[in-house]
């Protein structure tokens, strides 16, 4: 599978033939670097995505599985590009079923998007230049999840971030976007600082950045190697009970950073400044689950030597999942609704994985439920919601408005995006016969395995994510048609290159629901979500618990059938009536609770005035006012003494005599 290198390269070349050549063809009178640009990204990507598919075919269908019944983990490529003694950073490709999973992912949702893209950014100033970011970003993600080890996930990861900037911040020219891209790099650089003290701590007691410590990997020669230090060194054993939880947690925090979970979250939802097909790759579908994906890389090191610190994951995942739910609820922004819903759901995926503790008995009995659920929620998660993000991209062309107060009554115009968005709400709510039922019911299951309070607050903010999607479904396709804006330009579907991707992403939904929720989803040992942590003793259990698929299921229809007695007609006394009984609630919630201005107050009136104020003075006029006064007595010195040097011999001969006598007199006292 030496093939699998040119996942790599294709989108790197792509990135710098778009970026750095002039794509424009001379003496036609026209330009053609829009749709050259766009022509060579999309190629690039459709030879990237079939690549991935027979990645995936050849790795789950073909390759021989070891005698436990797991997938091997295989590295077709590696090399060492920096020795440092006993520790060396490597580059390669690793191939196991979490990355070749998100090979799948990453590729069809950056090919949607950038077809998408054809038809959302036409005419738009920098469209060679879009292009050129989505390739770098694709390729930063794809070298993310396919790294050997730690350090190379760190560079791609700090690639992803850089990719991200530049693609929020597209419209440069605007202030919001230019605010918004500053917001989401210096939010995320501050987390991965985290990150990168975590890895270091890590590398320099495990003397190791391999993702585990024992295991073998088979290389493209065929022979089975050790990936690991051994695990019964001193030093290993010395920071297995104290370091290794400690820089796991610093980890953490790094993906907490990048996914956006609470207090971190705050530049998400403002990097919505960026182009909608943008917020479908980077802020739905890729990059926010890198958080995500950074615990499942790391998940047979969290259980062995830190499963109580996941508890952190746990409680974490738990309150921004209903934060993000509340705050959603209250929002008019289309986007920033889809925002704070994919901050939620990832939450959902964090619980998941923290959930999945150790037993009781002589030996560990790891549950991999929540493992594995966390995975295909990511999986379907991508899928859904990159369409819904695509969908808002259609009708915010369609209305020239992200404010749903601009829309209303839009399903008679534009059918297709109607079905396609509906179809995804469905997901999202845990509908059966939809992609989101079954992942989301995994999770619930392994959340009330691991307790029962733990259990019931999922299913709470599963209910409040059904209400919150219908609530948006309804004010943008039923409701009160705006016909005062809608008088000079009257909604229409928007054109195939936009639409195509809808359907594609809204079939990929229904089929894998149907699937699953049809029973298919209890023979996924095939995909074997789980040989990662069977490798480390995990027993693979999937687990279906009819009675906790149907009472999710009651209470989701529940909560959409409340979202429809209350926002689907052309009034709504009932919203209103709510909205005067707690108008203060409603207004913290619109506010995200206030939490940007409390990070704003605690910067400029805390940090800034209090701290880093003093700390400037005594930078002027101390630290310089120190090397100033240097220089000074060092200037008006050498103005005093210039005249020893004035070529004279008979000056030179009377110093010279006086240093001779002082050295004399020095000496004989």
């Amino acid at each position: 599978m030496s093939y699998t290198l040119f996942i790599l390269l294709l989108p790197l070349i792509s990135f710098l033939l778009i970026g750095v050549v002039d794509l424009d063809i001379p003496k036609t009178g026209k330009v053609w670097s829009h749709k050259v640009a766009g022509l060579i990204g999309t190629a690039s990507l459709g030879i990237v995505t079939i690549l991935s598919y027979m990645t995936a075919y050849q790795y789950f269908f073909c390759t021989p599985r070891l005698a436990d019944g797991t997938l091997p983990t295989l590295v077709p490529y590696n090399a060492t590009w920096l020795p440092l003694g006993d520790l060396h950073f490597d580059l390669g490709i690793l191939l196991d079923p979490i990355s070749v999973m998100m090979l799948i992912v990453i590729s069809t949702v950056s090919l949607m998007v950038h077809i998408y893209s054809f038809g959302y950014m036409h005419g738009e100033r920098g469209f060679q230049r879009y292009y050129a970011y989505l390739s770098l970003f694709t390729m930063s993600m794809l070298g993310l999840v396919l790294a050997t080890n730690i350090f190379q996930m760190y560079l791609f990861w700090e690639l992803v971030g850089v990719s991200s900037y530049l693609l929020i911040g597209f419209y440069y020219t605007t202030g919001p976007a230019i605010a918004a891209s500053k917001k989401a790099f210096i939010v995320t650089r501050f987390a991965d600082m985290f990150f990168l003290v975590g890895i270091l701590i890590f590398g320099y007691y495990t003397q190791s950045f391999n993702f585990s410590f024992a295991g073998t990997v088979e290389y493209a020669d065929g022979a089975a190697h050790f990936i690991a230090c051994n695990p019964e060194t001193a030093l290993i054993k010395n920071a297995a009970m104290t370091v290794l939880p400690l820089s796991l947690v610093l980890m953490f925090i790094g993906g907490a950073g990048k996914s956006a979970m609470f207090p971190l979250h705050i530049w998400l939802p403002d990097a919505m400044e960026g182009p909608t097909p943008v917020s479908a790759l980077i802020h739905a579908a890729t990059m926010v689950v890198a958080g995500v994906f950074q615990i499942a890389r790391m998940f047979p090191i969290w259980i062995e030597y830190a499963p109580q610190t996941l508890s952190v994951v746990v409680w974490v995942g738990a309150f921004t999942a209903f934060y993000a739910a509340a705050v959603a609820c209250a929002q008019s922004d289309i986007k920033r609704v889809l925002a704070f819903s994919t901050i939620s759901q990832i939450a959902f995926m964090m619980v998941a994985l923290g959930v999945c503790l150790p037993g009781h008995g002589e030996h560990l009995n790891h549950s991999s439920l929540g493992y594995m659920a966390s995975m295909f929620h990511l999986f379907t998660h991508a899928m859904f919601k990159a369409c819904l993000f695509l969908g808002a991209g259609c009708i915010i062309h369609a209305v020239h408005s992200n404010e749903m107060a601009m829309m209303g009554g839009l399903r008679k115009y534009m059918p297709v995006t109607h079905w396609t968005f509906l179809i995804s709400c469905l997901a999202i709510a845990g509908i059966p016969f939809f992609s989101g039922f079954s992942s989301k019911d995994e999770i619930i299951t392994a959340c009330f395995e691991y307790s029962p309070w733990c259990g019931a607050w999922m299913t709470m903010v599963a209910a409040m994510t059904a209400f919150y999607m219908f609530r948006l479904y309804y004010g943008i396709f039923w409701g009160t048609e705006n016909k005062e804006a809608h008088a000079h330009h009257t909604p229409h579907e928007a054109p195939w290159t936009m639409t195509l991707p809808l359907i594609v992403l809204s079939v990929i939904t229904v089929g894998t629901g149907v699937f699953t929720t049809l029973g298919g989803f209890l023979d996924w040992k095939w995909a074997s979500f789980g040989s990662i942590v069977s490798a480390s003793g995990i027993p693979y259990t999937v687990h279906f618990d009819p009675t906790i698929a149907g009472v999710s299921t009651v209470i989701a229809i529940c909560s959409i059938l409340l979202a429809t007695w209350i926002f689907k007609g052309e009034k709504q006394p009932v919203a209103d009536k709510m909205y005067a009984a707690a108008p203060r609630l409603h207004r913290w919630a619109y506010k995200r609770f206030y939490m940007d201005e409390v990070y704003q107050f605690i910067t400029h009136r805390i940090i800034f005035a209090r701290v880093s104020t003093p700390i400037a003075w005594f930078d002027r006029h101390i630290i310089d006012g120190f090397f100033d006064f240097l220089a000074w007595g060092t200037h008006k010195t050498s103005h005093l003494i210039k005249g020893f040097q004035n070529g004279s011999v008979q000056t030179y001969a009377f110093w010279f005599l006086l240093g001779a006598i002082l050295l004399f007199l020095i000496m004989l006292f």
